[in-house]
């Protein structure tokens, strides 16, 4: 099968999109389908216009990288990206080709579904994202819910929607889509990572200067919909211990904003840290004794925190910050990987973490139900086995 993904990201890059993509396309052609990815080339890049990598084709379109000039820069990222990858998506697919458009950037899949019908193929939607109600309820953006109809629209007279949940797939679902065609075919953990002990992160904790610490770790991105500002209440409560540190591994819009209210109170136990190679991830990921993970209210839909399943992937306890009706903190309370608790509720997550550095019975444990959730619920392989089924399905 000749199958295509459009994203704005990919190999070499990092980010989160670009890690799944590269897993499950290289997966796929392992298994002898014909994989393409239209992706973007950053200007002044080294990067070829065309190569093949690990039997994946990859086509790079030129665009640009403003973002660091705010929504205007961003505005003129998506558009030069869309304008280019759906010039290049219209005279690549054949009739027959199977399309997949992720959500970056944003909306996306609408030009992606008239691109592939004009070519006679099939498309595809995986929802990473759920825009533009993302926009509106975050950055205040309703203007762009003009574009709702149309979006509903590619989703209702797409082949498939893949989706990363059951509250994702019930508003997928909300918008007229057939069962038949969602797909709940959860996130993974990047490859390569498994159990780590304990202790396997001695190293970075000494070159961190956290050597007989209890840590608790935030590692991704420190965005919008990530809420941030709870895990400094919790922090505040527990200022006075200095056996516990606090510890952000990452970037993103609110990074800035944490990191000035830490200094403003005086966190002093509160570290900062940029995001890590790929290649350290397991390390990286094996410093915290505690993971927290977060969701702010009204996102519980439109997105799903997938940093959870590398958490459980190396065995560490999870502890989520979010409304407590959400899948996530379901599947958290329900497995035993953790606790998970309102936004209000910061008495509450300060008392765990105490409770977790004076019980490493409970930690070993709680960190054992985790690696067993995601050995037997979840997983790449299954995810290849989803796609595989959903792509080849008749028409």
């Amino acid at each position: 099968m000749r199958l295509i993904f459009v994203n704005r990201f990919y190999w070499p890059e990092e980010n989160a999109t670009s890690q799944l993509l590269v897993d499950l396309a290289e997966a796929l052609a392992a298994l002898g389908h014909t994989v393409t990815i239209l992706t973007s080339r950053p200007a002044g890049s080294a990067l070829p216009t065309r190569e093949v990598h690990r039997g994946v084709t990859i086509r790079r379109v030129a665009g640009t990288r403003w973002h660091r000039l705010g929504l205007p820069g961003k505005a003129v990222d998506f558009l030069t990206f869309y304008v280019r990858v759906l010039g290049t998506l219209l005279f690549t697919a054949q009739r027959g080709d199977a399309v997949v458009a992720l959500t970056d950037p944003p909306l996306l899949g609408i030009g992606a579904w008239l691109a592939a019908r004009f070519c006679g193929a099939r498309i595809f939607h995986w929802v990473q994202d759920v825009y533009p109600e993302i926009a509106a309820h975050i950055g205040g953006h309703a203007w762009l819910q003009l574009f709702t109809p149309l979006r509903n629209l590619s989703w209702r007279r797409s082949d498939g929607c893949v989706v990363l949940g059951s509250d994702m797939a019930a508003l997928v679902a909300g918008t007229g889509v057939a069962p038949d065609k969602i797909t709940v075919s959860p996130n993974w953990a990047p490859a390569g990572l498994d159990v780590q002990p304990f202790d396997a992160a001695n190293g970075l904790r000494k070159a961190w200067g956290l050597e007989g610490k209890f840590v608790v770790a935030y590692s991704g991105n420190l965005g919008r919909v990530h809420d941030l500002e709870p895990i400094l209440e919790a922090a505040t409560q527990l200022r006075g211990d200095p056996d516990i540190a606090f510890v952000f591994i990452g970037s993103g819009a609110q990074h800035a904003h944490i990191q000035s209210i830490a200094s403003q109170r005086g966190l002093t136990h509160v570290h900062f840290r940029p995001a890590q190679p790929r290649a350290d991830l397991a390390r990286t990921l094996a410093l915290g004794d505690l993971h927290l993970v977060t969701l702010l209210p009204g996102c519980e839909a439109l997105v799903f925190p997938s940093k959870l399943y590398g958490i459980a992937a190396v065995g560490r306890p999870v502890a989520f910050v979010g409304p407590p009706d959400c899948e996530i903190a379901r599947l958290i309370e329900s497995h035993g990987l953790g606790r998970a608790f309102d936004r209000n509720a910061m008495d509450a997550l300060a008392s765990y973490i105490c409770e977790l550095r004076a019980a490493p019975e409970l930690r070993q444990r709680q960190g054992a139900a985790a690696a067993r959730f995601y050995r037997d619920e979840t997983g790449l392989s299954r995810a290849v086995s989803a796609w595989e089924k959903r792509l080849t399905s008749p028409a």
